[in-house]
């Protein structure tokens, strides 16, 4: 399984777009500040998370998700 996931600064402020096989073992990291691009902003919960079977799709969603109308999409939507 891929997992797309949205991640939230606890602050609301700042939001994490990624892709993971697992999920519990990356937000760990990311909070842990081993993620160079979110260390400065955590600590991070997950917001929403979608499973894909198909590893195409799955990055396929996460590079919509990181797209003008996706983040449009998902703060609308997720």
């Amino acid at each position: 399984m891929k997992y797309v996931y949205i991640l939230e600064s606890l602050d609301s402020l700042h939001f994490y777009i990624g892709i993971t096989d697992d999920l519990r073992a990356r937000l760990a990291k990311h909070n842990a500040g081993e993620v160079p691009h979110t260390s400065k902003y955590g600590p991070w919960r997950i917001k929403t998370y979608i499973a894909f079977s198909n590893q195409a799709q799955a990055v396929a969603f996460e590079k919509y998700l990181k797209s003008a109308s996706g983040r449009a999409f998902a703060k609308k939507r997720l």
